[in-house]
């Protein structure tokens, strides 16, 4: 089935995800606040539209891309006077849960069906179209984004039928925390293992192969030793971004969030300090300095 698809946001994720798109024989018109961003797009196929509106009209599916709720909010109010009744919006942006809602009660007055669809992956399965897709949305309706999801993931986790629900939004924060925390982690050890003066290597090699040993502490270690942290898998003021959106539903649901509380902190001295725009290992340098 060929659709026509409006992606609007085409920063990491979202430019990888119309790329994948347009392999897959879908028509695909895409929409970035800096038209620089998508312009490359054009290359591949793309019509890059001025405006939301233009990106979404006469689109089947539309996908939602941006940093945050209030960025989608904004985006798809611009973007209305080209909706058509009856598509469906892929909604992937992480967004609070309080977001989703207010997401999917703007889907209802658009006369839109609403996917509650955020991905876990970065750049790198991102490109390669390899994203795990976290869905909800009614099933009768699936039918008309299987293909979008299955261009741009190898996986698909349907987790409710109601993505007004946020069923996938809320397993994605859970996903999320565990990511930020072990990211934390290698970032730390790496720190203290340079402020003691112990050789990273003694470290690796003292855990190799064990039950502590894994291939993320390795990525991200090897990319700190070899300050290889642009361009970003996924950028320090988006991870502080997701960061306080993990703490916020915590605190909403009687959960205090401690680790993510000070990992937020963390990504905000980092990108303080000038790593803002690389990838969020750069954690390791909010252990230095003030």
């Amino acid at each position: 089935m060929t659709l026509t698809v409006g992606v609007l946001g085409t920063g990491i994720m979202g430019a990888a995800m119309a790329r994948n798109l347009l392999k897959a024989g879908h028509v695909v018109q895409v929409w970035n606040r800096s038209r620089k961003k998508a312009a490359p797009l054009e290359i591949d196929g793309a019509d890059v539209a001025a405006t939301p509106a233009d990106a979404v009209d006469g689109a089947d599916v539309v996908l939602t891309m941006l940093y945050d709720g209030d960025a989608v909010s904004e985006v798809m109010r611009q973007a209305a006077p080209g909706l058509q009744a009856g598509a469906a919006w892929v909604q992937s942006t992480t967004v609070s849960l309080e977001s989703v809602g207010e997401l999917a009660r703007f889907a209802e007055h658009q006369g839109l069906v609403f996917f509650d669809a955020p991905v876990l992956g970065t750049r790198q399965p991102a490109e390669a179209g390899q994203l795990t897709v976290l869905a909800a949305g009614p099933v009768d309706q699936r039918s008309a984004v299987e293909p979008v999801f299955e261009a741009v993931g190898a996986r698909t986790v349907w987790t409710g039928a109601d993505g007004a629900a946020g069923s996938s939004t809320r397993l994605k924060l859970v996903a999320n925390s565990w990511v930020l925390a072990a990211t934390h982690g290698v970032a730390e050890s790496l720190a203290l293992a340079k402020g003691l003066g112990v050789d990273p290597e003694d470290f690796f090699g003292l855990i190799s192969g064990g039950p502590l040993d894994m291939g993320y502490l390795r990525a991200k270690g090897d990319a700190i030793l070899a300050d290889r942290l642009s361009p970003a898998s996924f950028a320090v003021v988006t991870a502080e971004k997701d960061a306080r959106l993990i703490v916020e539903a915590g605190q909403a649901h009687g959960v205090r969030m401690d680790v993510a509380a000070a990992g937020a902190e963390r990504f905000r001295r980092a990108a303080e300090q000038g790593h803002g725009d690389e990838d969020m290992a750069a954690s390791y340098y909010a252990s230095f300095g003030s």
